[in-house]
């Protein structure tokens, strides 16, 4: 980005979140983290932490508001996810309700909320995953996890419409498997290596391209 910019990253505590707060950070831009709970390294990196946000509740969301009013936003990353596993035979409804909850509707409830401080030419990037791809699926299992990818995926894809006429871009962001706690550290990548390339595809998004759904290397997934 050329000039400074405002970033809104939520889950910014830790794991991608926090990269890509450094990497926008480093960039000169100021960086503003959204998270339940603040970390001391997010604390370093950040110009601004809004702490005790729970992106899934009413009162989440409102705490946020109240605390970004006024608040011009050139980009809005919707980072924080909820990683659990279902297998058929022991399917647990209510862990696929909580994964809905975090990884598909918190993203459109912060989208919403916040549409009306990202002006013409800003963007939201909404982190999603290969897993919420139907047709890439030839593994099975993980319910609510691709359920609720496959539904962001939907919900930032309408959003991408919606907003067009605004000029605000939208795009659906697989960052690759990531050596994070939601894995157990066990991916092919760093969440450095992840952020640097999520936002190669963020400076790329612009209204010709919004609404695509890429990975974090550059390749245009299937829906």
């Amino acid at each position: 980005m050329s000039e400074k910019q405002t970033v809104v990253i939520t889950g910014a505590n830790r794991g991608i979140g926090l990269e890509l707060a450094r990497h926008y950070a480093d960039a000169g831009c100021h960086v503003i983290g959204v998270c339940r709970k603040a970390s001391s390294e997010l604390s370093e990196i950040a110009a601004r932490v809004v702490e005790g946000v729970d992106v899934t509740t009413d009162a989440g969301i409102q705490t946020l508001t109240r605390a970004l009013e006024g608040q011009r936003i050139d980009l809005l990353i919707n980072n924080a996810g909820l990683l659990q596993d279902e297998k058929l035979g022991s399917i647990d409804f209510d862990s696929i309700r909580t994964q809905m909850e975090v990884n598909a509707y918190a993203p459109l409830r912060v989208s919403e909320a916040l549409v009306s401080h990202i002006p013409s030419g800003g963007k939201i990037a909404n982190i999603t995953s290969r897993m919420g791809s139907i047709a890439d699926n030839d593994s099975g299992g993980r319910y609510g996890y691709r359920a609720s990818k496959a539904a962001l995926n939907a919900f930032g894809k309408s959003l991408a419409m919606d907003l067009k006429q605004k000029g605000i871009a939208v795009a659906q962001l697989h960052p690759g498997y990531v050596q994070t706690r939601m894995v157990n550290f066990g991916g092919l990548i760093t969440p450095e290596e992840s952020a640097k390339g999520l936002a190669a595809r963020i400076e790329g998004l612009n209204l010709e391209n919004t609404g695509s759904f890429w990975h974090s290397n550059g390749d245009e997934l299937p829906w």
